[in-house]
């Protein structure tokens, strides 16, 4: 979802984004670009480090702890119904293209795409066609002279040198607790959104998307008022023509209005919410 003068990209990608990588970091990313409609594919060879884990008793909100098959489930279904498609299938090259990336896989998939998220804690061989040599480090292990990702390369929200390049693992540290590293995917694809709203013509005040639900009740204003909020945050010197402007503006209203529930949607949700989890825990919720 990229742009020319600020207009919607008239370019044809098979992704808006792939996610290389489906343990917490990976799944987390997707369900916010999922959620939010940038079409999400996620390629995940079934060997997250999380799997390390005998059983994982720090993740927040299972008190006795929780088995690693069934968080794993968990996450890939949560990262599905956000829109995500989960592929098993390993990503062996990243290259760029005039435009974007071309994902190759082992299977031999081609997929290109305007934006990447390297998810995947352990290697990033696959990144080597991008041919950026600070990309990776030397380093000495019992005795021998031996090469790895540098966990420094992005910066604290995921940016790196190649624009609509992304990286949640490996960075240093974060990756070591699966909660953090879960949040840390979070954090990075509230940095892809924001880039792929800039290149829709937002403008800068409003570039980042807060994804909650909040209740009816708190709901004030009408749609004048929206507008006039945003109005309010284009800049004057803003380039983007008037008719997108307000198709922006209305697309954004629309957006906002649709994250009030009712009580009684609230309610159903609650409903929805304890039968899906009840499926993957065997509860019989009659």
């Amino acid at each position: 979802m990229s742009s020319d003068d600020s207009q919607p990209s008239q370019t044809e990608f098979d992704r808006d984004v792939v996610i290389v990588g489906g343990g917490p970091a990976g799944c987390s990313a997707g369900v916010f670009t999922g959620r939010y409609g940038l079409d999400t594919v996620i390629f995940d060879r079934g060997r997250s480090s999380l799997r390390r884990c005998a059983h994982l008793e720090n993740y927040l909100g299972f008190p006795g702890g929780i088995d690693i098959d069934t968080l794993y489930d968990l996450m890939h279904d949560h990262a599905e119904e956000a829109g995500c498609e989960i592929v098993p299938d390993l990503v062996e090259e990243v290259s760029e293209s005039e435009t974007g990336f071309t994902v190759t896989t082992q299977d031999g998939r081609t997929v290109t795409t305007k934006r990447v998220v390297a998810a995947a804690r352990y290697g990033g061989e696959y990144l080597k066609p991008l041919g950026d040599d600070s990309m990776f480090i030397q380093y000495e292990h019992d005795g021998e002279e031996q090469e790895r990702f540098n966990r420094d390369y992005p910066d604290q929200d995921g940016r790196t040198p190649f624009d609509g390049l992304y990286v949640v693992a490996p960075v240093t540290d974060i990756n070591a607790q699966a909660i953090i590293s879960a949040g840390h995917g979070a954090r990075v694809a509230r940095t892809v959104i924001a880039d792929a709203r800039r290149d829709e013509g937002y403008p800068e005040a409003i570039a980042k998307h807060w994804d909650w639900m909040r209740r009816e009740a708190e709901l004030e204003g009408d749609r004048d008022d929206w507008r006039e909020w945003f109005d309010e945050r284009v800049p004057d010197d803003c380039d983007v023509d008037e008719e997108r402007l307000n198709e922006i503006c209305e697309t954004e209203i629309d957006r906002r209005l649709s994250t009030y529930l009712s009580d009684e949607e609230r309610d159903a949700r609650a409903e929805q919410a304890h039968e899906r989890l009840a499926e993957h825990l065997d509860i019989d919720t009659e």
